[in-house]
């Protein structure tokens, strides 16, 4: 356990600084400053040290220079178990610094603000990243705090143990710091190299109640609040936001009026009509088993006729892009329901999945098909087609292996996450037989090649009249002859869509 006895404190933010400077000097800690948090802590009638009068140098060039000088990375680096080192310190009248409070300039707040290079680079901050990996790099001796949703903790901590940290404390803060530092200088370096592409681990970070289950741990890196205005509901948890990105990732495949109910990422009803309350009652049908507790997105506006259908059911979240008043009253009848108003698609360019000892990085999925060769038996008509193209769209947000069975615009069966193909049309065939959907004139998509001509025969049988299907399969003949034999359709498009 060490005492803290003296800090160094220059920040950027000030909010909520003023509780934790005011313990300090409670607990005696001398507070050495600079220019603006200097003014702020003599405003709150604490006694604090300019750091000028250690340096013998006030702030110059425009206040780029301030803290560089060894009086003060000297206080920082300095061993504290070292004689050599405890020696030249007194030799040249450095303090030791027991605490370090800094953060940075707001560079990626200024690039997002402005696209004035001067203003921007002079945001790069110097002083800070050198302070912070100082007093980080000393944590055997030296507390650093780089962020000022930190302010909080440490108080909590000088409150609780009188003004002493543990090491495991001190390293803690130093690894956060580190961290700080890492993604400071990657958004620099994006900046620079005019990067289209923002790693993850540079954005805001929210700590989550717990992961997949109690037992993880979770983050989520990233401004939610650029996406959505939640109106209503409590905290989004892991589970939410995993099925919020799939519900908004299918939600932007169509342009007309189309509703669709999400459950453990899988789509398990969707459908396209006319109206807003019409696209819901007929989503609804195509599974109402699976969807309690499903996550619900549409890409119109919620009015009270489909509020109040909706409100009949338990679910989790519901994205649209607008309520009218009346809905939301009606939705709001329950306090825990999430509301989230999507005011834009996000904006990625590419998946991160981790994995083994590494991170793999992919480009996103986009797009339905690359060619339309019609190889069936007979050209599609213009209704098959319709429904082809978009019982495409839905395979492609349902985990591989997937087959989707549509009619009319309406998912009438879905088989998917199963280890083989004729497995996910066993599922889905059976899915429609639950809900008593008549697959005759049906269509189906797979969401990859058909090794066999098994799922043709077995989907003819069942009464499916068109498939669509990438193709690829050294069989792919099997299958296509069995359609020319029966005047079957078949859409081979050359573009596969797993989801693993």
């Amino acid at each position: 356990m060490k005492k803290i006895q003296s800090a160094l404190i220059s920040v950027f933010y000030k909010d909520g600084l003023d509780s934790l400077v005011k313990l300090l000097h409670e607990q005696n800690v001398t507070i050495y400053s600079t220019g603006g948090t200097q003014q702020f802590i003599e405003k709150l009638g604490v006694p604090v040290v300019p750091v000028e009068n250690l340096t013998s140098y006030p702030s110059i060039l425009g206040g780029r220079v301030k803290t560089l000088h060894p009086s003060v990375f000297g206080g920082i680096l300095g061993k504290r178990d070292d004689n050599q080192h405890l020696a030249e310190m007194k030799q040249y009248n450095i303090p030791e610094m027991d605490l370090v409070i800094v953060d940075l300039y707001p560079f990626e707040e200024t690039v997002a603000s402005t696209t004035d290079e001067k203003a921007i680079i002079e945001k790069i901050d110097i002083g800070g990243p050198s302070m912070i990996r100082a007093g980080a790099k000393n944590h055997k001796d030296v507390v650093v705090l780089a962020a000022k949703k930190e302010y909080a903790v440490l108080e909590g901590i000088l409150r609780e143990q009188k003004g002493e940290t543990s090491y495991e404390q001190r390293r803690a803060f130093a690894i956060k710091a580190f961290d700080v530092c890492t993604a400071y200088d990657t958004a620099i370096s994006n900046y620079f190299h005019q990067s289209a592409v923002e790693t993850p681990f540079n954005k805001e970070e929210k700590i989550m109640r717990y992961g997949e289950n109690p037992h993880q741990s979770a983050r989520f890196f990233g401004n939610l609040d650029e996406l959505f205005t939640q109106l209503n509901g409590k905290e989004l948890s892991y589970n939410n936001l995993v099925d919020v990105d799939a519900a908004v990732q299918l939600i932007k495949e169509f342009t007309d009026t189309t509703f669709a109910i999400i459950k453990h990422t899988n789509v398990c009803g969707v459908a396209q009509r006319a109206t807003v309350k019409d696209s819901w009652d007929t989503a609804l049908a195509g599974d109402p088993e699976s969807a309690f507790g499903g996550v619900l997105v549409c890409n119109g506006e919620i009015d009270k006729a489909t509020a109040e259908a909706i409100n009949e059911i338990f679910f989790e979240v519901l994205i649209a892009p607008s309520f009218a008043a009346d809905a939301l009253e009606v939705l709001k009848s329950k306090k825990n329901r999430i509301l989230l108003q999507l005011k834009q698609q996000p904006n990625v360019k590419e998946q991160y999945k981790s994995l083994l000892n590494g991170v793999l990085v992919q480009g996103l999925d986009e797009g339905n098909y690359t060619e339309w060769k019609e190889a069936g038996g007979r050209e599609t008509s213009a209704a098959e087609k319709d429904d082809l193209t978009f019982a495409n769209l839905i395979c492609k947000h349902l985990k591989s292996n997937a087959i989707a069975l549509v009619k009319n615009k309406q998912l009438v069966g879905k088989g998917c996450g199963q280890t083989s193909r004729i497995d996910s049309l066993r599922q889905s065939v059976e899915k429609a037989k639950q809900f008593n959907f008549d697959l005759n004139g049906a269509v189906m998509a797979s969401d990859a090649f058909f090794p066999f001509n098994d799922c043709v025969q077995m989907g003819h049988a069942a009464g499916i009249v068109a498939f669509i299907q990438p193709g690829g399969s050294i069989r792919d003949n099997d299958s296509i002859e069995y359609c020319k034999q029966n005047n079957l359709a078949m859409v081979i498009t050359g573009m596969r869509h797993f989801k693993h």
